[in-house]
């Protein structure tokens, strides 16, 4: 049976608080529905000052990692003020991409509001085509963690 997203072991995870602003919420009064990709964001962002895998490494070395695919589930809206706390876990694989999970709590109880996950590949800055092989940098850095 296949897991679920929010199921998948991960390999990395880090939590992050961020408190939900006015101009974050909708008409009625709730997070508006694509807030929740900036979330998953900010959750890249802290996993990668944490595990220094950072997009500016990326770029350094010569890559862009657009994302190819991102799925968001909704569970429980958030609301002007709340703070939650993004959690991004890392999932490793063998094929030349990157891989989150993201879970979106209400901080308060712990509820989950939203679920996610994010799928980036890497493309060759200079050639700018599709790098099928993991870069060098990128096994190097699964190494230093324990990954690969």
């Amino acid at each position: 049976m296949r897991k679920k997203h929010n199921e998948r072991q991960a390999a990395l995870t880090n939590r992050t608080r961020i408190r939900v602003r006015f101009s974050e919420v909708d008409a009625m009064q709730i997070v508006w529905h694509g807030e929740y990709v900036r979330y998953f964001e900010d959750g890249r962002q802290a996993f990668g000052r944490e595990y220094g895998f950072d997009y500016c490494d990326f770029f350094d070395n010569g890559f862009t990692t657009p994302i190819v695919e991102l799925n968001v589930q909704y569970k429980h809206p958030l609301t002007f003020g709340e703070e939650a706390i993004v959690e991004t876990r890392y999932i490793a694989t063998e094929a030349a991409k990157i891989v989150f999970d993201y879970t979106v709590y209400r901080a308060a109880d712990m509820s989950v509001a939203a679920t996610g996950s994010s799928i980036q590949v890497f493309i060759n800055r200079d050639r700018n085509e599709l790098e099928l092989n993991t870069p060098l940098f990128y096994r190097r850095w699964k190494e230093k963690w324990g990954i690969l």
